[in-house]
């Protein structure tokens, strides 16, 4: 493993190398998470979910049959 090292700005913003962004997939609006363990070592894991990692997680409320506009519109009145 390669030590990779990064300047922390004043505001506390560092810059996340490009090998260890290749490496976790991370693009423009990715979340990581930052995990201290109990000797001070800091984890970072990915946090985002794809498109793909969540494809189909609401079909189990999918309903058996559409409702029709009339449907709906007798429901309201």
């Amino acid at each position: 493993m390669n030590a990779l090292i990064s300047t922390m700005t004043q505001k506390g913003q560092v810059t996340i190398p490009k090998h260890v962004r290749d490496r976790l997939n991370l693009v423009t609006g990715d979340k990581v998470e930052f995990i201290v363990n109990d000797r001070n070592e800091v984890v970072i894991k990915p946090i985002t979910r794809k498109a793909m990692e969540v494809a189909g997680l609401l079909s189990k409320y999918k309903k058996a049959q559409p409702v029709s506009v009339e449907e709906m519109n007798q429901i309201v009145v």
